[in-house]
């Protein structure tokens, strides 16, 4: 058995401990890039420096933005508060502030794929929902509004100095937010444990993550002030984070990133209404295969029953996904039309090398027609 695993230098978790940020980032730099959706988000924080507010999803065009400002305001350390946008967004800057030179000159599929050579200015990611799990993972996904795509920048230097995730931050999520984000983290659990690149260490997260996102994903969308559920999520999202950063995603994710370049919809949105019929579609494929057993183990975690077989957990996905009133694909403006130019794209996307098995283009238009 051999792997690697890697993650942020440091993970601080629990109740409370965004109150530590100020002094984590004193000994870190002398003046930080203050990186968030919300004002209040950086007013929180308490700590002096220069606010970049980020509004919807990061694109290329903003982090060229941030890095311009972060160089301007003579910042030598990034800070991001908010969701996976704002800290996608924080580490890219992050990142370009050490090695120079544009988005595009490194981002994957549309931009020149360059190597990050240097590590990352440091970083301190601080998660306000309990979804993307991107505090601890090792890329940023952009979008590129003239090439209709979301892509990534992705290098091992690209893990933040220090993750701080207080599940207080989220109690304040209304229900819809809850509810997809939520399903990103699930999604992220369910894809690593799955994928041909799944280790024994992922593995262990992965069957932690799901059993308590199982439990507590409903309730924090029922009573988002229930404490015990949010911190529960939010670490089965860290967990999520985690493995997928060292074990791939899969198809879901490779739906989602040429959907979210291409209609305005949020990823956790996209994910939830892909995961379902992306369980589906992958435990047809892999009749006969041993890999099945992978998918028996989600039911059996999911469900709670030792009998479960691979279809009770995407029924159990499903039932869950109507509970919590996720939308099909549609409702964003997804059409028949789209879908042969959506599965090329999914087809070449990095997060489909990840997936148990390679599925043919028609596994996939079929996988996204159900879908929308």
């Amino acid at each position: 058995m051999r792997f690697e695993f890697a993650t942020a230098t440091r993970i601080v978790f629990g109740a409370g401990t965004v109150r530590e940020a100020a002094a984590a980032a004193a000994e870190m730099g002398r003046r930080a890039l203050l990186v968030a959706c919300r004002s209040a988000d950086i007013e929180r924080l308490g700590i002096a420096g220069a606010p970049f507010r980020v509004h919807g999803e990061p694109t290329v065009d903003i982090v060229r933005q941030g890095t311009q400002r972060a160089r301007d305001e003579d910042c030598d350390l990034v800070i991001a508060m908010g969701g996976g946008s704002a800290i996608d967004t924080g580490k890219a800057i992050a990142t370009l502030l050490a090695n120079g030179g544009d988005p595009l000159d490194y981002l994957e599929i549309v931009g020149q794929g360059r190597p990050l050579t240097r590590p990352s200015a440091p970083f301190i990611a601080i998660p306000t929902t309990a979804g993307t799990g991107a505090e601890v993972t090792r890329n940023a996904v952009l979008a590129s509004p003239e090439h209709r795509v979301k892509a990534s920048l992705r290098s091992p230097h690209m893990l933040p100095s220090l993750a701080v995730v207080d599940p207080e931050l989220t109690l304040d999520l209304p229900p819809a937010l809850t509810a997809s984000t939520g399903l990103d983290a699930l999604t992220q659990l369910i894809e690593p444990y799955v994928s041909c690149r799944a280790n024994a260490m992922t593995d262990l997260y992965c069957v932690e993550g799901m059993r308590l996102a199982a439990s507590a994903l409903r309730r924090a969308w029922r009573d988002g002030h229930d404490l015990a559920a949010r911190t529960d999520m939010a670490f089965a999202s860290l967990l999520g984070g985690l493995a997928l950063a060292n074990a791939g995603l899969g198809a879901v994710h490779g739906f989602a990133a040429p959907l979210g370049g291409m209609f305005h919809a949020p990823h956790g949105a996209l994910c939830a209404a892909l995961l379902p019929h992306a369980m589906r579609i992958n435990i047809a494929a892999l009749r006969g295969s041993e890999r099945l057993a992978r998918y028996a183990t989600v039911a059996q975690v999911l469900t709670g029953r030792a009998d479960a077989a691979p279809e009770d957990g995407a029924d159990w996905v499903a039932s869950l996904c109507r509970d919590l009133e996720i939308q099909p694909l549609r409702v964003y403006g997804v059409s028949p039309g789209d879908v042969p130019a959506l599965a090329a794209q999914a087809a070449q996307s990095s997060s489909m090398k990840a997936n148990p098995l390679i599925l043919t283009r028609d596994q996939l238009e079929e996988l996204l027609t159900r879908a929308i």
